[in-house]
């Protein structure tokens, strides 16, 4: 109850307050002249800098456009939809909409300023044409008065006329003229209910909603909203909403002068407008000073343009993008959105907004693509994660993954075909037991989809977010075809979930900004690091010392493909679709990842090539312009897992191991030395899910594993190529009933280390002999002597003499140490200690 109170009176305090100042700001301020629109604020333009913050990427106001025009130029519809989504009460009220008011103090009560407007067309003529865009109690009053005093000026018509001859549409383009002919190249007095409905959907929010940027399903979402208000309004028939609905809008070639790095400088605008907002971004003066790296921007931005017109030749790949961040710190150090943002004319039949091989100004390391294989590191790391290892090995056998299947892609009755499962290999080739070490450095399709079914789609999909990539939102849609890229991702996602396996297991965020600043100096963000552990460290280190093993990867790419650099250490892995419609290498450093995807835009077909021919020389040639500047640094090597179960550590012959002695050939021991201890196993062979349950695998062995719905499919196959070479099921009777008997204790050498002369201490100086004798059932091999644990010497011959010179201060012990060996590694160790004598 006093909570409620303090409130209240909160509440009345402020709203009284604030119609005090109404009334008095009422009383002085005079209405400007919006006739004379160049008389608005001066606009501080915000300036965007590489990292060096010498270099000017994009000045956001260096080529404003405005144009104005009569009202009656102004299609009806286009009026219509602007009032439909931005104020529709404009014919109603006096300029300041109460309700909004009320609802904007409750929400800002307790801040101190209006984060929240409830802004009225009237409001907005006033705050974007004379006011400062600062969030304030004080600019917000004067916002409500001066929109007051404008209703009692001017009429709805006039006012009107005034904001769409003044309210910015993002691209430097003010009033409606002007976004008429930046977005289609007309005039607006000809724009259409589609256009006019687009146009409308952006002035929300103009650099999200922009045709040309990376939110283009949203602008259409809005366009449709436009239209079915407007149908509701009874403003257009059920007909034209269809017909506007349905139609191709095509948007002109976005004509931006004075930009370097184009993709990213917009992909910094969008950021900063979305954190700071528009007015802030249009007319605050911001600083930035962004990550980029020109020197490597302008190197990519050539070899993406050159390489692009060779893919267009020789594969029918017409566009190319390419992402590179610091692994260590996710600074965005380069961003190449398509093969040249400038392109001029477009592709014959394309346009901005429309399906076409290749749309320039379309930033494609921002589209969601399917990834093909380059999805499968992500997916291997979940199951290292669940107790998996590099040396696992699966079978790659044709496989049908379908429970409503036969193993032979039969499907059980009143099932369709279409519901049955069965991937192919790249190159139709079926490899028998191979280790996931060894499948994923050669991008098996086979086994990588029973990787994803031994990791889990859940926990493979979490493993994805952990790293940073967000747009894997319909698991139903994947089922197990995500492996093999299913689901589609962002290529910058992608490339920065790389970073992990790079940095030792940390996620860590991309970002584009390394400071912004206000116009009166003030920082208002600056780049610190951020980072969370997201992989177990050796998981990330066995990753890259699978896709850094050229010899691992040799059978299927050759020994001296694009992929290799002989140069220095480095991981990559690469991604073909079905159909080749799209095509990846990510491909990292310890200081440096680079992703790189080519395609087409509207997802046709290139030739059917993999990766490795159409985007890896790209990659390779992207990582050599900068190894310059970066200094050779090599992967840590992993440890290496050795789990209980023989499958798991890449024994596939059978799951039941036995140790024997090489030399008796009976069970091994405690007593059996290390290097004569054989592994054998009782052969039987089975799938993987015979001897391990899926969800537990370092678990107890399932006791029923027919229960699991892909046993039967899995290991009918295996079981039939095991008969087909011959391999037939052994029983226990094969393994040895008897122990070691030649490294038993008995039979162990004896011996003693005789010192002449004999006695226990001698002075400094002094150089005595030592003898080993030796009593032993074998031949003695080898005696190693180490004086105070430092290795003297080895002798094979008997009497196995060696000389002690006597060091060190009175008192002070000296230890002899002799490991002797016979020809069966039975071994002893001996000691005698002497002592240095005062004189």
């Amino acid at each position: 109850m006093r909570r409620k109170r303090k409130f209240l009176f909160r509440f009345l305090t402020a709203a009284i307050s604030a119609l005090f100042i109404f009334g008095a700001v009422f009383a002085t301020i005079t209405v400007p002249n919006f006739e004379a629109l160049d008389s608005r604020n001066i606009v501080q333009s915000t300036k965007i800098y590489d990292r060096t913050g010498e270099i000017l990427l994009y000045d956001i106001h260096g080529d404003i456009k405005r144009t104005v025009i009569p009202f009656s130029k102004i299609p009806s519809h286009l009026k219509e939809a602007v009032v439909s989504m931005e104020d529709q009460n404009f014919y109603k009220h006096f300029g300041i909409s109460p309700t909004s008011i009320i609802r904007a103090v409750f929400v800002n009560i307790f801040s101190g300023q209006f984060k929240q407007g409830g802004s009225t067309i009237t409001q907005q003529l006033v705050k974007n044409t004379f006011l400062t865009p600062e969030k304030t109690v004080s600019r917000k009053i004067k916002e409500w008065v001066l929109a007051v005093k404008v209703e009692f000026k001017y009429s709805k018509d006039e006012i009107l006329g005034f904001y769409l001859n003044q309210v910015p549409f993002g691209s430097n383009a003010y009033g409606i003229e002007a976004a008429s002919q930046n977005y289609f190249d007309k005039h607006a007095e000809n724009l259409d209910i589609a256009e006019a409905a687009y146009l409308a959907g952006m002035l929300q929010a103009p650099t999200r909603y922009s045709p040309y940027g990376s939110h283009r399903d949203e602008l259409e979402a809005r366009k449709n909203i436009v239209l079915g208000r407007l149908l509701d309004n009874g403003q257009i028939t059920k007909e034209e909403h269809e017909e506007a609905k349905m139609e191709q809008v095509k948007f002109a070639v976005k004509a931006v002068r004075g930009i370097k790095a184009p993709h990213f400088s917009l992909f910094v605008k969008e950021y900063l407008v979305e954190k700071y907002g528009e007015d802030i971004v249009e007319r605050g003066g911001l600083k930035v000073t962004t990550t980029i790296n020109w020197q490597w921007q302008e190197k990519f931005e050539d070899l993406l343009r050159t390489r692009s017109a060779e893919n267009e030749k020789n594969f029918s790949a017409y566009n190319a993008g390419l992402f590179a961040i610091d692994p260590n710190t996710g600074q965005i150090m380069s961003m190449v959105g398509s093969r040249d943002y400038f392109a001029n004319p477009l592709p014959e039949g394309c346009s901005p907004g429309l399906d076409c091989k290749f749309d320039p100004q379309v930033n494609m390391t921002l589209r969601s693509r399917q990834p093909g294989s380059s999805f499968k590191p992500i997916v291997y790391a979940a199951a290292f994660a669940k107790g998996y290892t590099p040396n696992t090995a699966l079978f790659d056998l044709r496989t049908e993954f379908s429970v409503y299947c036969s193993p032979y892609g039969i499907p059980d009755p009143g099932i369709d075909l279409e519901k049955c499962y069965r991937p192919e290999n790249f190159d139709n080739k079926f490899r028998g037991p191979i280790s996931l070490k060894e499948a994923l450095a050669q991008s098996v399709n086979i086994v990588a989809v029973k990787v994803l079914y031994l990791a889990g789609l859940s926990d493979s999909l979490k493993t994805a977010r952990d790293l940073g990539i967000t747009t894997l939102n319909d698991p139903d849609r994947y089922g197990l075809t995500l492996v093999l890229g299913g689901g589609e991702v962002k290529p910058l996602e992608l490339t920065g979930a790389y970073s992990a396996f790079a940095n030792g297991g940390y996620y860590v965020p991309y970002t584009p900004i390394l400071k912004v600043e206000a116009a009166d100096g003030s920082v208002l963000e600056e780049y610190s690091e951020n980072k969370t552990q997201a992989l177990d460290p050796n998981i990330a280190r066995e990753i890259s010392d699978i896709l850094s093993d050229n010899a691992a990867r040799a059978p299927a790419f050759t020994e001296n493909s694009a992929l290799y650099i002989p140069e220095r250490p480095v991981a990559v892995k690469t991604g073909t679709t079905e159909d080749t419609r799209d095509t990846w290498v990510v491909g990292y450093t310890p200081n440096i990842v680079i992703g790189v995807w080519a395609g087409n835009n509207d997802n046709s077909k290139m030739e059917r090539k993999v990766a490795g021919l159409i985007v890896a020389p790209i990659w390779n040639s992207a990582m050599h312009l900068i190894f310059n500047d970066l200094p050779v640094e090599t992967f840590e090597k992993p440890s290496v897992p050795e789990p209980d179960k023989a499958v798991l550590r890449g024994e596939w012959r059978g799951g039941r191991i036995y140790k024997i002695d090489k030399m008796s050939g009976k069970l091994a021991t405690d007593f059996t030395p290390e290097e004569l201890i054989e592994k054998k196993v009782v052969p039987e062979v089975h799938s993987i899910l015979y001897w391990i349950d899926k969800d537990n695998p370092l678990g107890p062995a399932p006791q029923n594993p027919s229960g699991d719905p892909q046993f039967k499919n899995w290991e009918t196959i295996v079981r039939e190529w095991a008969a087909s070479r011959g391999l037939y099921d052994q029983s226990d009777s094969i393994i040895p009933t008897q122990y070691d008997d030649v490294h038993i204790p008995e039979y162990f050498p004896k011996g003693e280390i005789i010192i002449n002369p004999q006695r226990n201490d001698f002075p400094i100086g002094t150089r005595i002999t030592a003898a080993v004798n030796v009593e032993a059932r074998f031949q003695v091999e080898q005696v190693d002597i180490f004086i105070n644990s430092e290795y003297s010497g080895s002798y094979k011959i008997a009497p196995y003499e060696f000389p002690v010179d006597i060091a060190g201060s009175p008192g002070q012990e000296i230890k002899i140490t002799a490991l002797i060996y016979d020809y069966a590694k039975n071994k002893t160790e001996i000691e005698k200690v002497i002592r240095v004598s005062e004189n």
